[in-house]
């Protein structure tokens, strides 16, 4: 213990007055002088050495609070304890009761001499058994440590609460994602319903119509196959008036058979002379007629029921002002916004949509009906497109299209048309493999403008549309696949 007490003091030694420290301060080389002893030795050498090891220094140190602590403890303590000790029979070194960790000691021999913090070890440690042993470690007061490490915890805090805050705005943006997509399942599974609930009203009424055909059928089959029972019958009946009458008259005696014979003779002869009777056609159904393409038939009729849009529109990506049908074929902007989750694929920062299908090889067209609407923009984008931010429909942003706004219409290179006619309907063509955008009035299918480029990544049809005004047109609209004009 008494090596212990000794390294202590020597470390707490002043090597310039040789007395205990006095408002110590600790140069960058870890060793240590009064304040006013390293001011006197720097003011008579007129430089900025260290006395032991001579290296440089330019600024003077600040007062090394932990070790000032410590001197002064050491000094209150006269060496170790300023009572007199204790036999080991008695309870140790001190005569002051021992404090265990929990009531607030480091040390349960040095309870009562304030604790250091070695920020090497990042822990609290007894300034009389411990502190020679961490000379080379960085020790300061536990007033020092706890306000560094406060502030360090503090520090920490913000981009922790930073953190939360994201996480509950992402835990937000989840919950309306859910909310939404229960919406789109409703409105998915009743537009289900509906569509199949014409289409088996549809059916019903082919079935019925058929059923009718058949009955006609039945009944045309059946007068035929009466009319034709009825000859036979009443000939039957005439046959066998005749066959009786003959068979009487086989049975007269001589006198009377000759004078009925010529009556019953011309009467069967008569009879025989008549054309013999034969089972008729068309006594049986005609399942030919009845059963005939019946599917094909009424899929032939269905077809006024349904329609095939080359280009389906992607509700996931519509901005919140555009309104789309439940067949996803026609988009209008609405009087108000959609409550609808700010998901990636979604543009935030423009009225825009694409399609729900995207291309990376081969030829596609579509055609769409803008009507007098003033204010749309129709072609193609690919799939890396800026959704959120700001931009231009232009190639620069992976944009290709044909617009008009404010009456003025303006190509893919965002270059001013002069065109001779309003387009109603264009006709979009994508040549993938070609690298080209082609844009066509469809009323005679004269080019309106086109742009060749080269495409790296996936392309979808992209629509953007504003507010109608005045117009007759109020939507924007995929017109159904024509076999015959998409040729």
């Amino acid at each position: 213990m008494s090596e212990r007490i000794a390294a202590v003091e020597d470390y707490l030694t002043c090597p310039v007055c040789l007395d205990t420290f006095k408002e110590p301060v600790s140069l960058g080389c870890n060793h240590s002088f009064c304040s006013s002893c390293l001011q006197n030795y720097w003011g008579k050498n007129n430089n900025k050495n260290c006395p032991v090891c001579r290296k440089e220094f330019k600024e003077f140190p600040d007062v090394n609070f932990a070790l000032k602590q410590l001197s002064l403890s050491f000094k209150a303590e006269g060496g170790v304890c300023s009572k007199p000790p204790q036999t080991e029979a008695e309870g140790g070194v001190c005569s002051k009761p021992p404090q265990t960790e929990a009531e607030g000691g480091v040390c349960s021999k040095h309870s009562s001499v304030p604790a250091l913090f070695c920020l090497d070890e990042a822990r609290a440690l007894c300034s009389i058994c411990e502190f020679s042993q961490h000379r080379d470690h960085t020790v300061v007061s536990v007033e020092e440590a706890v306000s560094g490490l406060k502030e360090q915890l503090q520090s920490e805090l913000k981009p922790l609460t930073e953190q939360r805050e994201q996480a509950s705005a992402l835990q937000r943006q989840y919950e309306e994602v859910r909310v939404h997509s229960e919406r789109q399942a409703e409105a998915c599974a009743r537009h289900i319903r509906e569509t199949f609930e014409r289409l088996h009203r549809f059916l019903q009424r082919e079935e019925e119509l058929r059923l009718t055909a058949l009955r006609e059928e039945r009944s045309r089959q059946l007068h035929t196959m009466d009319s034709e029972l009825e000859k036979v019958r009443e000939l039957l009946s005439t046959l066998n008036k005749n066959i009786s009458t003959v068979e009487q008259q086989l049975k007269r005696e001589h006198m009377d058979f000759i004078r009925q014979y010529s009556h019953s003779q011309k009467s069967s002869r008569s009879l025989l002379s008549q054309p013999t009777l034969r089972l008729g056609p068309g006594l049986l159904i005609n399942q030919a007629t009845v059963l005939g393409n019946m599917g094909f038939k009424a899929w032939e009729k269905m077809r006024s029921q349904v329609h095939d849009h080359p280009v389906i529109l992607d509700p996931n990506t519509a901005n919140e002002w555009l309104h789309l049908s439940e067949d996803l074929s026609r988009v209008t902007y609405g009087e108000t916004k959609q409550q609808v989750p700010d998901n990636p694929e979604r543009f935030s920062e423009y009225a825009d949509l694409l399609g729900s299908e995207g291309w990376s090889c081969g030829s596609h067209q579509w055609d769409v009906e803008v009507g007098d609407h003033p204010d749309w923009i129709v072609g193609v984008s690919k799939e890396s497109v800026d959704r959120k931010g700001e931009r231009r429909a232009n190639p620069e942003n992976g944009v290709w299209c044909l617009g008009l706004k404010v009456g003025e219409y303006f190509d893919v290179v965002d270059k001013k048309l002069n065109l001779k006619r309003r387009p109603e309907k264009i006709r979009v063509r994508l040549d993938y493999d070609e690298g080209k955008v082609s844009f066509y009035n469809t009323d005679d299918m004269s080019l309106i403008c086109s742009h060749t480029d080269r495409f790296k990544e996936k392309i979808f049809p992209y629509f953007s549309v504003g507010e109608a005004g005045d117009a007759k047109t109020k939507e924007i609209k995929i017109c159904p696949s024509d076999v015959d004009k998409l040729k």
